[in-house]
Formats: structure tokens, C-alpha cells, sequence
């Protein structure tokens, strides 16, 4: 366990799998927690559990590619609980496509999602950290972005994009308080996963796998509320690899 009292979090995406478990994460180490997704009704569900197990929490519906929906629930953390201190730069969506199919629209949508939502979310909620001289960044990449992945081309370059902003954001603001940190899960058993063209497999994927299991969400959460925690205060820049073997760097 990691003290976070005090401390106001943001979990994008995190109405369900790993979002929903790092905001599980953060509340049970104190911290208030907003959470933020595209599904506003499964938002709410996951503030209102929070809330009946005796943690501080919202919800609101955000577009993160959107600077408008992410500044009006900055505007409602700031009236509920405060300032924020931690970022957890969640939200996603994959794709499976052979990369002579991708269209545009396409790879746009996945950019957007994946990787715009980095820069709008960041860039909106780092005037908070700035001011304390303390806050947490911690984003949500892919161990695909690592190994590389047949037919999914445009999910594998944004989550590199997410790593690779990962370390430009570390340097320029290391002295400031702020660290800036990203998690690339391995092959988790999220609603997303099962949803995919790979869903029906995900038991003989995991099972050939290194410890012979899926990763779950709550294996990701630990990893996020360590690196949002003081204890951490002096990793940055860093790709900490939750995957089960799946890829060792």
C-alpha cells in the first residue's frame, strides 16, 4: 500500500478493465479519483462503486481527443475535489486490419484516441502539477508497440508514439516535480481484449504464454498506483513492463 491521501487522480477510460482497476488502485490508497470515459454511464456505475465502498469519487463523460470535454471535467474536479496531482493516460481503442485495408479515417481514429488524447489530456491538467511542484503522469502504452504485432499496425505505432512521449515529457519537466512515467500491459483479460477478433482465443494465447495465464487488470493497477505514489518520486522516463515475460527489455 502507497499513501495518496490528499492527492486528486484522473483515470481516463476507466469505466471498465484496466482503467476501471487503477481507479480501484488509487481510491483504496486514498486518493479521490475522477473518473473519465466515453461511456458515461458505465463511469457513473464505477464512481457510484467507489463511493459505496466508502471512497471520494466522480465520473464524467470525456471525449479525450476533445479539449473541450477534458476542460469541463477538469472544471468539475476542480469544484469536487481540487487540483490534480496524478494522470493515469488510459483510454484506448485497438484495431485489427491488414495494414493494406488501413483507410485513413482509420488510422485517424486510432491516432486520436490513442495517441492526441496524450497531448489534450497532458497539456490540460500540467498547469495543476506545475503549480504544486508535484504530480504524476502515468500512461497506458502496449508491449504490441514493443514486439510489434501483425495487423495492427495503427494500435502498435500510437502506443510507440505513447512511449516515446512518455520520455520527451520526462526530460522537460524532471526538475519540476513531475514525473512521467508508461505502463505497456502484455495480453490482458479486459472487456477490450474479449471483445476483439482474438477473444475466443485469449485461454490458448495465455496459455502459451511465459506464466501460462492471462494478465488481469488488477496486475496493471499495481504497477500504475506505484508509480503515482512518493515512493516513486525518483523514476521517470521509465517503460515499466507488466506482461508476464511476454516481452523483457
Amino acid at each position: 500500500m502507497f499513501s495518496l491521501a490528499g492527492r486528486n487522480a484522473i483515470v481516463t477510460g476507466a469505466a471498465s478493465g484496466i482503467g476501471l482497476a487503477a481507479a480501484r488502485a488509487l481510491a483504496a490508497n486514498g486518493a479521490r479519483v475522477a473518473i473519465w470515459d466515453l461511456n458515461e454511464a458505465g463511469a457513473q456505475a464505477a464512481a457510484a462503486a467507489l463511493k459505496a465502498e466508502g471512497h471520494s469519487a466522480i465520473a464524467a463523460r470525456v471525449d479525450v481527443s476533445r479539449r473541450a470535454d477534458v476542460d469541463a471535467a477538469l472544471a468539475q474536479l476542480h469544484q469536487a475535489f481540487g487540483k490534480a496531482g496524478i494522470l493515469v493516460n488510459n483510454a484506448g481503442i485497438t484495431l485489427f486490419r491488414d495494414f493494406m485495408e488501413m483507410t485513413e479515417e482509420a488510422w485517424d481514429q486510432v491516432m486520436n484516441v490513442n495517441l492526441k488524447s496524450m497531448l489534450v489530456c497532458t497539456q490540460a491538467v500540467l498547469p495543476d502539477m506545475l503549480e504544486a511542484g508535484w504530480g504524476r503522469v502515468i500512461n497506458v502504452s502496449s508491449s504490441s508497440a514493443q514486439t510489434g504485432s501483425a495487423r495492427m499496425s495503427a494500435y502498435a505505432a500510437s502506443k510507440g508514439g505513447v512511449i516515446a512521449f512518455t520520455k520527451a515529457l520526462a526530460q522537460e519537466f524532471a526538475a519540476k516535480g513531475i514525473t512521467v512515467n508508461n505502463v505497456p500491459p502484455g495480453f490482458v483479460d479486459t472487456p477490450m481484449l474479449r471483445a476483439s477478433e482474438i477473444g475466443k482465443v485469449v485461454d490458448q494465447v495465455a496459455a502459451a504464454s511465459p506464466m501460462k495465464r492471462a494478465g488481469r487488470p488488477e496486475d496493471m493497477a499495481a504497477a500504475i498506483a506505484f508509480l503515482a505514489s512518493d515512493e516513486a518520486g525518483y523514476i521517470t522516463g521509465h517503460t515499466l513492463s507488466v506482461n508476464g515475460g511476454r516481452y523483457s527489455n
